[in-house]
């Protein structure tokens, strides 16, 4: 008689239970552009848990009350690690006043740092800033002739990412745009956590479709979508 095969187990989970991971002091990396590939619920939750001195690890501050935006201006980080805040004037008010810290890093070697904290690497090295205000604390080497900053690795206690379906197991499938650095982000955080829209069963996925495997992701919650009414409070 054939043994009936094992279910994987599921890693969807409540979004109160994925806050629990999400404390006072904690390095938090998430994924999106702008505000769009940000998991909404997610950080929602986040600001309602009242979490503070966040050190955060993402492409950009969003707009003032839109995606990682509403963690930031509401004075919720102490660091940034980023590529760009213009989009968000507060934050550029608390950087300014010295009420966050803001360490700016160019995309491509933000994407690569992610990258190198994901697969375990020392580090990537980089002639990007070299003579500038960018090479202030960094390593240099010589390699052949050419001189190269050494960027240290990116990783975080917990990453959060929005993907457009999940399976139970955590294999992600993103919409479009909104992919872009959540693949990246998955695989960096010590405790990876995906919103998506929608869950599905193991095997009901385009595994062509498929973006992250579910080795890199620890737990699946369900999206509530985007409440915009709090955006313009």
């Amino acid at each position: 008689m054939r043994e009936a095969k094992k279910k994987t187990p599921s890693k969807v989970i409540t979004v109160e239970k994925a806050l629990t991971f999400v404390e006072d002091g904690c390095v938090l990396m998430f994924g999106g552009f702008g505000g769009v590939g940000n998991p909404p619920t997610l950080i929602n939750g986040i600001y309602e848990k009242g979490v503070r001195n966040l050190t955060l690890i993402g492409n950009d501050s969003g707009f003032p009350d839109i995606g990682i935006g509403r963690i930031v201006s509401h004075g919720r980080a102490k660091k940034l690690i980023t590529t760009h805040i213009g989009s968000n004037p507060i934050a550029g008010e608390l950087m300014v006043e010295e009420k966050m810290e803001v360490e700016f890093c160019p995309q491509g070697i933000l994407a690569e740092r992610i990258r190198a904290g994901g697969a375990g690497l020392g580090g990537i090295l980089s002639d990007i800033g070299l003579g500038s205000v960018i090479e202030k604390g960094k390593q240099k080497v010589l390699i052949g002739n050419k001189e190269y900053l050494i960027e240290t690795p990116l990783q975080a206690d917990v990453a959060i990412v929005h993907a457009k379906k999940a399976d139970t197991y955590g294999n992600l499938v993103y919409d479009k745009s909104a992919r872009n650095t959540n693949p990246l982000v998955a695989t960096a955080g010590k405790i990876t956590i995906a919103e998506a829209e929608e869950i599905v069963e193991p095997g009901e996925l385009d595994p062509e479709c498929i973006i992250t495997p579910g080795i890199y992701v620890d737990y699946v919650v369900k999206s509530k979508g985007v409440d915009w009414k709090w955006a313009w409070e």
